[in-house]
């Protein structure tokens, strides 16, 4: 088994180096995935998909954190859910569900996955979200797909067109009078959709955000730093919202952390941030 992965990354690599070839290898690994059956995880409902999620050993500290979150909110919102991995958390707590994941793959194993656990308190949208309605060229699969072209070294040829729609859009007034979670990981598309989220920013409660934002990681060929790291931070503080790190002990941050990151002197680690009203201990 050892061997046969240690020959799968370059066996990929001079796959994607043939368009027509990688889109077969592609379309026949769908649908082989479809023959595997969903794994029970550690929290009792079901999964298929990934296995590290299935078998609990995916983003553990964010997991048990969201999982704490959950407990105090009205309603899940998941930004490029994937194959529904924190969706099902939110589910199996009793929260009703609304989910946002564009790639065809990840949505069939989404709505499988929703389907095998007998869950129905969920609406599903296969669309990704950014400032503006239209379709839009999305790089990679899986987990690190993303709207920025070369994001995390994703060849130029491994391309789908998508459905793009806003926050404002999709979601209106319905959150207002409740709280709300809202994780989002969209790889680098994080500033576009919040221009497209200033009804949903600005509602009353304020929703709690997850959200994953890197700063150099995953960056494309010969772009040294996010360069909408500090304004996707200048959107959140200028709506009066608190941001903490979730990698140092949920530590708060200001802009002048955000400031040193960009200047290679940085106080913040890792890539994952929660956002929320003052008035919210976290």
């Amino acid at each position: 088994m050892s061997l046969v992965r240690s020959l799968i990354g370059p066996l990929k690599a001079f796959i994607d180096r043939f368009p027509r070839m990688a889109m077969i290898f592609r379309s026949v690994r769908d649908q082989l995935d479809f023959l595997k059956k969903s794994i029970v995880t550690p929290w009792g409902f079901k999964l298929a998909g990934n296995v590290s999620m299935a078998q609990g050993s995916f983003e553990p500290e964010e997991t048990e954190l969201i999982r704490g979150l959950l407990k105090d909110v009205d309603v899940f919102v998941n930004v490029g859910a994937n194959v529904g991995y924190y969706c099902c958390h939110a589910l199996s707590l009793g929260k009703h569900v609304i989910a946002f994941e564009p790639l065809q793959r990840n949505f069939r194993y989404l709505r499988q996955n929703i389907k095998v656990n007998g869950w129905t308190d969920v609406e599903l949208f296969p669309v990704a979200l950014s400032d503006r309605v239209g379709v839009l060229d999305i790089y990679g699969g899986d987990t690190g797909a993303s709207l920025i072209k070369g994001w995390a070294g994703a060849p130029e040829s491994y391309v789908t067109s998508v459905p793009v729609s806003t926050m404002n859009l999709m979601l209106g007034d319905r959150l207002r009078g409740k709280k709300a979670l809202v994780v989002v990981d969209i790889e680098g598309a994080e500033k576009w959709m919040l221009e497209g989220a200033s009804k949903i920013l600005a509602n009353d409660p304020r929703p709690i955000w997850f959200m994953e934002i890197t700063a150099k990681d995953n960056q494309p060929r010969g772009v040294a730093i996010n360069p909408n790291f500090k304004s996707t931070f200048q959107i959140f503080f200028e709506k009066g919202y608190q941001a903490f790190n979730v990698h140092q002990g949920t530590r708060s941050i200001n802009m002048e952390d955000v400031d040193l990151v960009i200047k290679d002197r940085s106080r913040i680690s890792g890539y994952n941030f929660i956002f929320c009203d003052p008035s919210i201990k976290v």
